[in-house]
Parts: C-alpha cells; sequence; structure tokens
C-alpha cells in the first residue's frame, strides 16, 4: 500500500497525562475511504488517539501523517478537514434543526450556506422536521442531525466517539447506513465504540487496551487469527453450570447467551478432553462453533494488567 492510498500514517505516537501513559507507542495505516474502529474497554486510549490523529491532541512522542498533513506541526490544518461527533450529543437543543445546521455553517465560514444546509437537511431525511426544536427529538434523530452537522463542510476525515450510545436499534442501523454512504464518497471515518455490532461494520479494526493494539485487521481476520476454539452448550438448569464450567482447565472464558452457554479457549484437544465428559454427565448437549468477534476480543484482554488510565 503506497501513501497515496493512506488517509493516516503514523508510527510510535504516545501521550502523557501525568504520570500516565496512554497511549503507548501506536502504530497505525488507515485506507481512504475506510470505517476503521477502535474497540476497547473505558480508559484504553481510543479517544486519545483518534483526538491525536485529527489534531486536537498534540503526541508526546511519535510522528506521521493524516491526510497528507504532519499530526506534530499542522494539526490546525488537519482540524480543517475532520469532522468531529462526541459522545455527548453538543447541539443547542432550543434550536431549531435548520437554525443548527445554519449555526455550524457560519462557524466554519461557508459560502452558498443557505443552499448546503437544505442540501444536508434533504440528505439525511431531515427536511420535514427542519422546524422542529432539537432537544424535543428522540435520540435516534439527535444523532443524525449531529451526523449533518458534522459533515456539513465536507470534511475528509469523519471522527465517531461511542455515535450511538442510547439509540435504538433501528436508528442504530439507519445510522450506519449513512456511514457507509459518506465511505462511498471517499470520506475516512474513525469510531471509537463498544458495540461489537457496529465493529463488525467497520472496515477494518484495531483493539486498544491500556494504550496498547492488541488487535487489528478486518473483523474476519482478527478471529482467524486469534486461533480461538468456541463450544455451544444447551441443556437443563444451564445456568447452574456456569461456575463448574469455569473450573475447568484450558477454558479461557464461560459466558451466558439466553438459554445457552458459549465457552472458549485455545488448546482445542486438552478443552474436548475435559468437556465431554463433563457435558455426558450432566446430560447437556455440545456443539463447536465459530468464534465470535465478543468471544476473541474478552480472551484477548483477559489477560492483559489493568491499568487505571485516562480516556
Amino acid at each position: 500500500m503506497n501513501n497515496g492510498e493512506l488517509a493516516i500514517d503514523v508510527k510510535g505516537l504516545i501521550k502523557k497525562f501525568g504520570n500516565a501513559t496512554v497511549v503507548k507507542g501506536i502504530d497505525l495505516r488507515v485506507k481512504k475511504g475506510a470505517i476503521f474502529g477502535f474497540l476497547g474497554p473505558n480508559g484504553s486510549g481510543k479517544t486519545t488517539t483518534i483526538r491525536m490523529l485529527c489534531g486536537l491532541l498534540t503526541p508526546d512522542g511519535g510522528s506521521g501523517q493524516c491526510l497528507d498533513l504532519d499530526v506534530v506541526t499542522q494539526s490546525r490544518e488537519i482540524k480543517k478537514q475532520c469532522g468531529y461527533m462526541t459522545q455527548k450529543f453538543s447541539l443547542y437543543g432550543d434550536l431549531s434543526i435548520e437554525e443548527n445546521l445554519d449555526f455550524v455553517a457560519v462557524v466554519y465560514g461557508m459560502d452558498n450556506r443557505k443552499e448546503l444546509v437544505q442540501k444536508a437537511l434533504q440528505d439525511l431525511g431531515l427536511y420535514d422536521r427542519r422546524k422542529h426544536l432539537v432537544d424535543t427529538l428522540s435520540g435516534g434523530w439527535k444523532q443524525r442531525v449531529a451526523l449533518s452537522c458534522a459533515t456539513l463542510h465536507n470534511p475528509k476525515l469523519l471522527l465517531l466517539d461511542e455515535p450511538t450510545a442510547g439509540v435504538d436499534p433501528k436508528a442504530r442501523r439507519e445510522f450506519w447506513d449513512h456511514v457507509h454512504e459518506l465511505s462511498l464518497h471517499g470520506i475516512t471515518t474513525l469510531v471509537a465504540t463498544h458495540y461489537m455490532d457496529e465493529a463488525e461494520r467497520c472496515t477494518d479494526l484495531a483493539y486498544i487496551a491500556y494504550g496498547d493494539i492488541l488487535a487489528r485487521g478486518t473483523p474476519q481476520q482478527i478471529v482467524n487469527d486469534a486461533k480461538l476454539f468456541t463450544w455451544k452448550i444447551t441443556g437443563e438448569n444451564i445456568q447452574s453450570h456456569i461456575q463448574p464450567l469455569r473450573a475447568l482447565p484450558y477454558l479461557d472464558q464461560v459466558g451466558s447467551f439466553g438459554d445457552e452457554l458459549h465457552v472458549s479457549g485455545y488448546d482445542h484437544d486438552k478443552i474436548i478432553q475435559n468437556l465431554q465428559p463433563y457435558a455426558l454427565q450432566h446430560q447437556l448437549q455440545l456443539e463447536e462453533i465459530p468464534p465470535r468477534l465478543e468471544d476473541v476480543f474478552i480472551a484477548l484482554i483477559k489477560n492483559e494488567p489493568e491499568e487505571v488510565t485516562d480516556e
């Protein structure tokens, strides 16, 4: 992959807050037009990494480019080409949808702002609600307005920090459909999320824990590279078997999924040697299934030393 195909190409990014090193030498390459997801626990450094990439924070170490601009010396120019949608809804609730968009257009000093606002209202299906005060909208419509504001100035890079927290499933799906449409127009998107179904909608992923990238690649590549094995267990009074199964050797995780349990580990033969006798003894049904992204990420983080950091 040559540099012309990359929206982001950085090496060794470091960020410290006081005595805590929140980001520990991250290397990252993101293709133009990609939807790149950052997954990880709270305090893992996801948001800090995104803010360094878009020029909102200056790295304490490392180098590289974002949108062909230097992340250390050209942060002001990078910010002009970014759209940022924060986790907390931050638009003006006592203004209408149209007034919020017009305000954003004024802030960016956009020419022909009336025409651009009308186009934005049409593009995201907001026109019929354009006179509604933002405070009267549901969570899903608020997120749609926020996305419209973040993309009004036609940024090359879109930053989404937990964009659909508290939004219902239908609105989340519609939101992601819009993000994929933006990708088709060449806009690169960075997403920080906790939702595994959202992670699976990304073209590429990085899993960050305590300032380090533990895994990266497409969702399927991460699952394949993990070499994790997973089984589904069903039977009577299935929840009573969680603790006994966790006591079996070679099982890295045991989780409840409705009326079934999922167990995972890395040593296939050793797990079967322990799991099959237990299943037979307790008349449980055992079925090997493909591991899910969530199974892989839980396994990745299980043995990582926990640290307290700032997000």
